[in-house]
């Protein structure tokens, strides 16, 4: 699999660039970015996996969904600055659901048919859920909420308090965890990162990261190009592209990594890779884009639609439920990929 990642992202980045100096046709520039962006987020996850085993299941968690991130920050950035505003909060909507229900879905299902139960943090479920329950219900819901008797300018300026407050609980939330609780939030997988030996030295990981986010960064570009061409060709609207189509493309470096780590018995860091992408994407890079939207010619206010809030309250409850005890198996999967599946078709359908 490393190998056909490599060959991938070899021949698929030179294949952008060709493609777009001779102005290739929109179709075939979609299918090579998307290709050479999961590739490229292969070498992101081989990278931050060798740097969970040298820093342990917190930090390695942390880095992965950060840089994990990072690809859908760079595919979001792009395109909010073509002023396609409904595909960034679609996108940003799909990364909660790929992450909550594809990733962890696929990663308990995964880990599950090969051992029949797996254990993580209790401490950490019950951190996250608390965070889930606060970043999607109370910071997405309260604006759709009060808006609706506002006008564009205050729509924006509770968008941006409310960024603002994301922003420095998500900081704090790092320092309680890391810094000032560090010891509360133990690990079932300390020790399995000492048997293993990292594929690369800490030094070639985080080159390989800086390299490959970089490349992202080129191919993203070209993508967003593409993104009214495909919805005119198949039909499909701005929510099903950003909630399916670049949640998934965005955060392909997660579930490849969360999947690797739960069939390896490494709960801690899937869980850590998946629900800590989530906390990091409504969190940060949500209120990020709010901010970084205020530079632009049209702001992008923190508001989704009906359909997008009830999909992620969903989801949020569903993996509180299922993942509170800190305990998984291949059914509690199995039903977050169905969940997933179904939510799918409402937005394919919509």
């Amino acid at each position: 699999m490393n190998r056909i990642f490599t060959l991938l992202a070899f021949i698929g980045v030179p294949m952008i660039i060709i493609g777009s100096v001779m102005d290739w046709p929109d179709i075939p520039i979609f299918i090579i970015s998307c290709i050479s962006i999961i590739a490229l987020a292969g070498f992101i996850g081989r990278a931050t996996e060798s740097l969970a085993i040298v820093s342990g299941p917190r930090i390695g968690g942390f880095l992965n969904a950060t840089f994990g991130n990072a690809v859908e920050l760079i595919i979001s950035f792009f395109t909010l600055k073509a002023g396609l505003i409904g595909i960034v909060l679609a996108s940003l909507t799909g990364s909660v659901l790929g992450n909550l229900l594809l990733v962890l879905g696929v990663s308990f299902f995964a880990g599950g048919i090969k051992f029949k139960t797996q254990k993580f943090g209790i401490h950490d479920a019950r951190y996250n859920s608390g965070l889930l329950i606060f970043a999607v219900i109370v910071a997405f819901v309260i604006p759709e909420i009060f808006t609706q008797t506002m006008d564009q300018v205050d729509t924006v300026t509770l968008s941006i308090g409310i960024s603002i407050i994301l922003i420095t609980l998500y900081l704090a939330g790092l320092f309680f965890k890391l810094v000032t609780h560090r010891g509360v939030f133990s690990s079932a997988d300390t020790n399995k990162e000492e048997e293993e030996i990292p594929e690369w030295s800490k030094g070639k990981a985080i080159i390989i990261l800086l390299l490959s986010t970089i490349a992202v960064a080129y191919v993203s570009e070209q993508l967003v190009h593409t993104f009214e061409t495909l919805g005119e060709k198949f039909g499909w609207s701005e929510l099903f592209i950003g909630v399916i189509i670049v949640a998934i493309v965005g955060n392909a470096a997660e579930h490849f990594s969360a999947i690797t780590m739960a069939m390896k018995n490494r709960m801690d860091v899937a869980v850590e890779i998946a629900v800590g992408s989530t906390l990091q994407v409504a969190m940060f890079v949500a209120p990020i884009l709010v901010l970084l939207s205020l530079m632009m010619p049209q702001s992008m206010p923190l508001v989704f639609t009906i359909p997008e809030l009830v999909a992620m309250i969903t989801a949020t409850f569903l993996v509180i439920n299922l993942s509170n005890d800190g305990e998984s198996n291949w059914f509690e999967g199995l039903t977050l990929l169905a969940a997933y599946v179904i939510i799918g078709i409402g937005f394919y359908l919509l």
